[in-house]
């Protein structure tokens, strides 16, 4: 199945071209043949109409629900393409139409981002919360009390002569707000790690020995062979990376190189790599076999694993945990620890606010500004205190939409796809 969308004052025109029908009434699927600019029948599907200003871009839109194939696609481009005032859309044009139009600001602009590069069900669900708009709400909500406070504060200017109450022109209330909305700023500004882990997923490392079970590991928990299996130490020269969805948390499991003294150089390059990948993860799985003893130099874990419980049945502490790849006893509960590890570095599904890292940095500019403020006040510079909350007005701006830079819009865009 293939869907062409028109957007645009002409795009109802357009369909009665190909149709040679009368329009159905809006938001109503209608059966209608699809015809090329010569009369030839190309396709028989669906047409839906959404007129202006209720449709997504906010433009009349025509949409065509067609069969896939190449050839159909073929034809009605070629007749697009012959009709004056059309053209191609470009990636993410109908969204970036949306939020020109008021009908979507930035914020969900980003959101939408989100929900079509979700792979798992937790992103989808928290992509979807930011979509329907709560974090552009309060972020006007901020900008709202801002506003109020500038205006105060120039009025307070204007009728300093008159030497006007300070408390009556900016009431503690109003002050009060504006003190706890900069903490709130930054409550959201810290959770932008979290929530960018969730972005990109969580990285898990496998590290241990060589023939410690690592590649046997990585094979079970996304259950397919994505690793070399050998009992040859030394097998895993590089760092295999492989996508899992484990509990709707998307993570990246890492097979490393065993962690030995060695003199094949390329070896020791591997290792390296692996010490550097480790380092640098999330989350740290130690794997040891069942009856190895405790390295003396502990490389840093979060979980410690012992594998091959079914060769060699020993006691091991609550501390350790026990997995057999062969048969495997101990996967699940080991799926469960690294799940509970992962859960505390991600933002809680209730939480409804996913900030960016763009959004992190304006968060902290407008909270900084807004202390700015009250220092400003305090001081007697009215005119600073102004100055002050036009920047905290301009950080707030920019990240929903009201102040916004070309080469800003470009870059959100262009992560679209053309259909979007």
């Amino acid at each position: 199945m293939a869907v062409l969308r028109i957007s645009g004052p002409d795009a109802f025109d357009v369909a009665a071209r190909l149709t040679h029908a009368p329009l159905p009434p809006p938001r109503r699927a209608a059966l209608r043949r699809f015809h090329t600019l010569d009369g030839d029948a190309v396709d028989r599907g669906l047409l839906i109409l959404f007129p202006a200003p209720g449709s997504f871009t906010g433009e009349c839109i025509a949409e065509l629900h067609l069969h896939g194939s190449q050839g159909v696609l073929r034809a009605l481009s070629q007749t697009f393409g012959s009709l004056p005032g059309l053209r191609p859309a470009g990636p993410g044009e109908f969204t970036r139409r949306a939020f020109l139009n008021g009908r979507v600001d930035l914020t969900q602009v980003e959101a939408l981002a989100d929900l079509i590069s979700a792979e798992t069900a937790l992103q989808a669900r928290l992509a979807t919360r930011q979509l329907d708009g709560h974090f552009g709400r309060q972020v006007k909500a901020w900008h709202g009390c801002v506003l109020e406070a500038l205006a105060r504060t120039e009025a307070m200017i204007d009728f300093a002569a008159e030497q006007a109450d300070v408390d009556a022109a900016l009431p503690p209330a109003l002050r009060a707000e504006l003190s706890a909305a900069a903490q709130d700023m930054r409550s959201l500004a810290s959770g932008a790690g979290a929530a960018e882990r969730l972005r990109q997923g969580i990285v898990v490392a496998v590290i241990g020995p060589p023939n410690s079970g690592k590649s046997s590991l990585v094979n079970a928990l996304v259950r397919r062979d994505v690793a070399i299996v050998s009992e040859m130490p030394g097998t895993t020269r590089d760092v295999i990376e492989v996508q899992l969805d484990l509990e709707g948390i998307p993570v990246t499991v890492l097979d490393t190189a065993g962690l030995r003294e060695s003199d094949d150089p390329v070896e020791l390059e591997g290792i390296k790599r692996a010490k550097a990948r480790a380092e640098a993860a999330d989350i740290r799985l130690l794997l040891l076999t069942a009856d190895a003893p405790m390295p003396v130099d502990l490389p840093k874990a979060d979980l410690l694993i012992r594998s091959k419980i079914d060769l060699c049945r020993v006691r091991m502490p609550s501390t350790e945990l026990g997995v057999s790849c062969r048969t495997g006893e101990g996967l699940a509960a080991l799926e469960r620890a690294i799940a509970a590890a992962i859960r505390p570095l991600l933002p809680a599904e209730d939480a409804g606010l996913l900030v960016r890292e763009r959004h992190r940095q304006l968060l902290e500019e407008a909270a900084q500004a807004l202390a700015a403020h009250a220092d400003s006040l305090e001081g007697g510079d009215l005119g600073l205190a102004c100055e002050d909350l036009r920047v905290a007005m301009r950080a707030l701006g920019a990240i929903d939409g009201r102040v916004t830079v070309e080469d800003l819009l470009d870059r959100i865009f262009s992560t679209f796809c053309v259909g979007k």
